[in-house]
């Protein structure tokens, strides 16, 4: 495996690169947990601190999928016929069946188990709506603000320039760029917002011979998720953010000089989300995915998804099968970083699929106005950016002037705060450099002013943030600008070490807008904090691999914007796997995740304090590590599998078979070594739920056994080595510890490679998914993140049956769930002797309880963990309402790996008993 760095240049920015056949089911999940009458209740799945994500399904609207043989639209027509309405026919080659919206709400369950019962219907699901990410917006720049139009700019050809884009040098895609390979030949699709085909770093138009030259609107611009999609062929965007991927990937900006990773793919979009992005349902978006499939893409993306884990969802089924036609499915591992280990998001949850990691980039960029300096009067010229104030009569022409800094302490918050001393020289000539810092900027420019002052440059106090813009009022300072905190702290050290800087501020004007960026310290090349960790509850390994998701500057609606995410990391990964593709002909995605897999730099480990020195970050975190395209391209050793996963104590596979081939022209030797990474802890010590962001880590780790240590292989020559695990020793089991780490590959003709695994010490069945005593009824209006306990027997008065608003007082039941769940149930339960004879039943399970129903919407399958609030207004799963009396909520979820039919597989909790009336 080895180390690696790699050197270049952003803008005169110089940095390191750190180193270091299912049967006919159906599945219903949670079909009315969103019913029409909830709307008008509290947050039926509120979000509190450390909670999952809310998941959202369409009030009775369900997927059908068709049994071979069967047409999607005779089975709609003679199935499902009186019982409801066409939402969309999936007619596709991988996917085949219906979405359709039922118009008995209330008993929507019910007709959808019949309906799914026909001989024609494979299976079925309710329909789930999907968010983007929480993507972390740092900057938006509109092109008004900056006055940036075509007519005014000298353009020049990016695509000859050397390519220093802080991004693609830590992926190499810059060296990829270097021998022409910009991704021409390769079809490339995203699933998103849409994208503004109308800004010319995207080409200006859609359609054949534009650079956006293929898609769709799925839905239209009043489309939320939840009510009918009105399709168009435009897939213009008004939410941004689709607009940001598509820069990532294919845009060529002549005037900012800059471009995307593959900005000579045939690009396409398929536009999912309306005016705003509110959200995209699974039958949406299976349509999209099976569309860009159909329509000829070699790889799709999709930044979108939420906390899940679970691969037999509708929408990971659908990309699945994708993968396994040939096409590469890229997908953002998430932003729920916060909550650690086991939070895989859907789809990129999905076997094959490739789950993408954030790394932060290494430098924050922003944009300017760019002028120039010079230490000591010799030398080069040195460029930096700055931001105009609401005065900038710089000197015209421009002209050198020295340098003075108010204060050579840049930890001085109240620099120019207070009257300059008395020592301060005439400031007339000099440009004045002033600390942010703590007091208002009229403050310290009357200061400034008060000793002859006329241009100002004040710089940021923070680091990796935009600039922003500055406003003095005395209007006899002459000009005003703002700069970073690097610059300004490289100024104040060149001054402190008796330097003399002069700066030459040029005319702001369009043709001085640049790109540019400050080098992060620390954090640069780490993996971000926020993306999501793995494994998936069946301890498949997620995610697969990373790229540079942190401050990522790219094409916004109407303009530019800086965001954070791995929603940026994800189209970064596209197109890397587009050049791979493109410089090694068809290959399989199988083939190509092993290679960007093996091929990567597994990542220092860093929690936003520093690098650890070491110390790798654990699998689950940064999967393979970060992608180095061109290795990847080039590689003539090939590894498969891309990862290995031991599982857990239950169900440990004692040994895997990993495959070398030399596919050089050469004789190689190889060497074969273990190099591990952290070992992570799940559970939060003396606790049984997961410990947030960072977990809990030791060096602790496994032991690996190869069948042989070095091999030779001639070329065209393949050898099979066998590998065994022992896990570490010494760890607390019941925490369920996460160990992990890389099997390097070195060979004798420079070939660095490495082969990540993981293995979990403990039982996942073991381990309670719903952990005792964590389900209760609280009040509806309390807002605590752990809210409190009614007490006993305590009765609520309800309003009449469907009037409840949110200003009633109703039950509210909290349950906390530690681990995922593939199937959870919510019953109720009468209390009282005299139970109601139309209602009560056996309990579905086999179990001794008598149940009434069960809370609208359970039972659901494939849930996250995490805490959830449901209030409740009397109404059962089949519509009726509980009639007055005393009940409990019986919660049971089946663990991990567990037997749905097996009851000892299951947790079970019951709420303390309470009482209900109505209101006359």
């Amino acid at each position: 495996m080895g180390q690696r760095a790699e050197h270049g240049g952003y803008d005169g920015v110089q940095y390191a690169h750190f180193i270091q056949s299912l049967s006919k089911v159906f599945d219903l999940v949670g079909s009315t947990v969103k019913m029409v009458r909830a709307a008008i209740l509290a947050s039926l799945l509120a979000v509190a601190t450390g909670a999952l994500a809310e998941r959202r399904f369409v009030p009775g609207a369900y997927i059908f999928e068709v049994e071979d043989g069967h047409d999607p639209a005779a089975v709609a027509q003679q199935v499902v016929g009186k019982h409801g309405t066409t939402r969309m026919k999936l007619n596709y080659k991988h996917f085949k069946g219906v979405s359709v919206q039922l118009h008995d709400l209330k008993g929507a369950k019910d007709t959808a188990a019949s309906l799914a019962s026909a001989p024609s219907i494979k299976r079925a699901w309710p329909i789930e709506i999907h968010d983007l990410p929480d993507d972390h917006p740092s900057k938006v720049f509109n092109l008004k603000d900056w006055n940036i139009t075509d007519a005014k700019l000298t353009k020049r050809d990016v695509m000859n320039e050397t390519d220093t884009w802080s991004t693609h040098v830590m992926t190499q895609v810059d060296k990829l760029r270097a021998k022409g390979v910009t991704g021409k030949g390769i079809k490339l699709a995203v699933v998103d917002t849409g994208v503004d085909y109308s800004l010319a770093p995207l080409g200006g138009c859609f359609g054949a011979g534009c650079r956006v030259s293929f898609g769709y609107d799925l839905v239209g611009d009043d489309y939320t998720g939840s009510n009918e999609a009105v399709p168009d062929p435009d897939p213009m965007d008004c939410a941004g953010h689709g607009t940001h991927v598509s820069g990532i990937i294919v845009a060529k900006d002549d005037i900012l000089h800059w471009t995307g990773a593959a900005p000579d793919v045939t690009f396409g979009m398929y536009r999912v989300f309306g005016c705003p992005a509110e959200g995209a349902a699974d039958d949406v978006l299976i349509a999209a995915f099976n569309m860009a499939f159909e329509d000829g893409a070699d790889v799709i993306t999709a930044s979108i998804g939420g906390s899940a884990g679970w691969s037999e969802s509708a929408w990971s089924v659908a990309v699945e099968r994708l993968v396994e036609a040939g096409v590469v499915c890229t997908l953002a591992a998430g932003n729920d970083g916060g909550r650690a280990l086991f939070d895989a998001s859907e789809a990129a949850d999905g076997k094959g699929v490739t789950a993408v990691a954030s790394f932060e980039n290494v430098v924050s960029p922003y944009v300017g106005y760019g002028s120039t300096y010079r230490i000591d009067g010799g030398g080069d010229e040195m460029h930096f950016g700055y931001n105009v104030g609401n005065v900038y009569n710089w000197k015209s022409p421009p002209t050198a002037m020295p340098l003075y800094a108010t204060s050579l302490d840049f930890a001085n918050t109240r620099d120019a705060c207070d009257p300059l001393p008395d020592s301060t020289p005439d400031l007339s000539g000099y440009l004045v450099l002033i600390h942010r810092g703590t007091c208002y900027y009229s403050v310290k420019a009357a200061n400034a002013l008060a000793k002859g002052a006329q241009y100002i440059m004040f710089y940021e106090s923070a680091f990796d943030v935009a600039l922003g813009t500055i406003n003095v009022q005395d209007t006899n300072i002459t000009a005003v600008g703002f700069t970073t905190a690097r610059q300004g702290m490289a100024w104040v050290d060149a001054i402190n070490a008796g330097r003399n800087v002069t700066v030459t501020m040029e005319l702001p004007s369009n043709e001085t807008v640049i790109v540019s960026g400050d080098e992060r310290d620390g954090v640069g090349g780490c993996l971000s904090p926020y993306t999501s960790w793995g494994p998936s509850w069946d301890m498949d390994a997620k995610p697969q691999v990373g790229a540079p998701g942190g401050l990522i500057w790219s094409t916004y609606y109407q303009g530019y914007a800086v965001l954070s995410g791995t929603s940026m990391a994800t189209p970064l990964m596209a197109s890397v796997m587009a050049l791979v593709l493109q410089v090694r002909g068809t290959t399989t995605p199988r083939a190509l995740d092993n290679l960007v897999s093996s091929n990567a730099n597994p990542q220092l480990w860093n929690d936003g304090s520093g690098f650890r020195a070491g110390a790798l970050a654990p699998v689950p975190q940064q999967g393979a590590g970060l992608v180095q395209a061109y290795d990847a391209a080039y590689a003539t050793t090939l590894l498969d599998p891309s990862s290995l996963s031991f599982n857990d104590t239950d169900h440990f596979v004692k040994s895997f078979d990993f495959v070398i081939t030399n596919k050089g022209s050469s004789t190689v030797t190889y060497n074969v070594t273990h190099v591990p990474a952290l070992t992570a802890y799940t559970m939060e010590k003396g606790t049984v739920y997961p410990k947030k962001f960072p977990p809990d880590l030791v060096d602790t780790a496994a032991k690996l056994t190869f069948s042989t240590s070095q091999i030779t292989l001639s070329a065209g020559n393949r050898k099979i080595i066998s590998v065994s695990a022992q896990p570490p020793e010494g760890v607390e089991s019941k925490r369920l510890p996460v160990w992990s780490g890389y099997i390097a590959i070195n060979g004798t003709d420079g070939t660095s490679l490495s082969l990540p695994y993981q293995g979990v010490s403990g039982s996942l069945k073991g381990t309670a998914s719903l952990p005792a005593g964590q389900g209760w009824i609280a009040w509806s209006n309390d807002t605590k993140p752990l809210p409190n306990h009614v007490p006993d027997n305590y009765t609520f008065t309800l309003p009449a049956p469907g009037t409840a608003t949110t200003k009633n007082r109703l039950p509210m039941l909290y349950f906390n769930l530690a681990l995922g769940t593939r199937l959870m149930r919510v019953d109720v339960v009468p209390m009282t002797t005299c139970r109601p004879k139309n209602l009560t039943t056996d309990d579905p399970l086999g179990d001794k309880y008598k149940v009434i129903g069960e809370y609208p919407g359970f039972p659901v399958r494939w849930w996250p963990r995490g805490s959830a609030k449901m209030v409740w207004d009397g109404q059962l799963d089949s519509g009726d309402y509980a009639p007055a009396g005393k009940y409990k909520f019986l919660l049971r979820a089946l663990r991990v790996f567990g037997d749905e039919s097996k009851l000892a597989d299951w947790d079970v909790v019951e709420t303390q008993g309470f009482k209900i009336k109505y209101s006359t």
